[in-house]
């Protein structure tokens, strides 16, 4: 399936095609909803929304690394040489490895504004050095490089029927409102690496601090301080998704189910969160199967819809080398 969708986006060095399965095997491993999300785009987008998302997983995994936060200089100078080597390719080309290699080639096939991976490069050195955040302000300044510029990288590939800039706010939303998701959702195992990305004063105005979380999660110990604050996070979270979901209808009707799918399923981690009692210090809430391959199926009838009517205006892309 893989070498359909390489087909289909006209990769044809096989140099290039391996580089972009490295991507799509980081992606099938590491990023289950947004992977089946991406499955419900033609086939000829695919490919460069693997890239986008193995370039981030790189990253992730030199922050992420198991270990005593001793090693901390060794991650930061791994995260320059990631940063350094796709300052060479974007540059010079084609790279020094493969999930820098296929980035560079989605950068430039589609026009992705290249300060978006400095961007988010910046936030990601935030992660070695930065372990939490007074308020939803602060909070944001490390979200605009961690999640809303992916949603800026995805916009060209994912096409819209406007002018890319009306689209963009509302892209770079739905990225902030699937990373909340994620520090909800990951609350526990972001203690375990001495972080806590949800604002500290959201937590103290329920009577939470971090000496709080760690006692639970030591102890498997719920608090009804914690469940309160867990609430009113995912009530933020909800505006976010409320703020995002307009922009959905801006994109090319090809791209919206994928969008679409995206956007329930990370929905459905909120839910779930709910029902499992705000439990997230202790364990993280996973979507049942069911209900994953329910909203997939869904994904894909509107999928084929779209396919079937065929809509004639093609869809606008944002102007190579441009931001979206």
């Amino acid at each position: 399936m893989s070498a359909r969708e390489l087909d289909a986006a006209g990769i044809t060095a096989p140099s290039l095609r391996a580089d972009y399965a490295v991507s799509r095997r980081l992606h099938a491993a590491h990023g289950r909803t947004y992977f089946l999300a991406t499955r419900l785009l033609p086939p000829g987008r695919r490919p460069a929304v693997h890239a986008l998302y193995g370039f981030a997983r790189r990253a992730d995994e030199i922050v992420d690394a198991p270990g005593p936060r001793a090693r901390k200089a060794a991650r930061a100078a791994a995260l320059t040489t990631l940063e350094r080597r796709l300052a060479a390719a974007l540059a010079e080309g084609p790279g020094e490895e493969p999930a820098v290699r296929a980035l560079v080639h989605t950068v430039r096939v589609h026009g992705i504004d290249p300060s978006y991976f400095a961007a988010f490069l910046a936030s990601m050195r935030m992660d070695l050095e930065v372990t939490g955040y007074a308020d939803y302000a602060e909070l944001s300044r490390y979200m605009h490089g961690s999640a809303a510029v992916i949603g800026l990288q995805l916009l060209p590939v994912l096409g819209t029927v406007t002018d890319p800039a009306e689209a963009a706010p509302y892209a770079a939303a739905l990225g902030i409102a699937f990373q909340l998701t994620n520090f909800v959702r990951d609350l526990g195992e972001d203690l375990d690496r001495d972080r806590v990305y949800l604002p500290a004063d959201l937590l103290a105005a329920h009577g939470v601090d971090r000496g709080l979380l760690v006692h639970s999660r030591r102890t498997g110990r719920g608090d009804p301080r914690i469940t309160a604050a867990l609430r009113a996070a995912v009530a933020l979270t909800r505006a976010v998704y409320r703020e995002a979901e307009p922009g959905i209808a801006l994109l090319d009707p090809a791209s919206r189910p994928c969008v679409r799918t995206a956007f329930t399923l990370y929905g459905a981690i909120l839910e779930r969160i709910e029902a499992e009692g705000y439990a997230t210090v202790h364990r993280r809430a996973v979507v049942p199967r069911g209900r994953r391959a329910a909203v997939a199926l869904g994904g894909m009838a509107a999928a084929a819809r779209v396919r079937a009517r065929r809509p004639g205006a093609p869809a606008r892309r944002a102007t190579p080398g441009a931001p979206a």
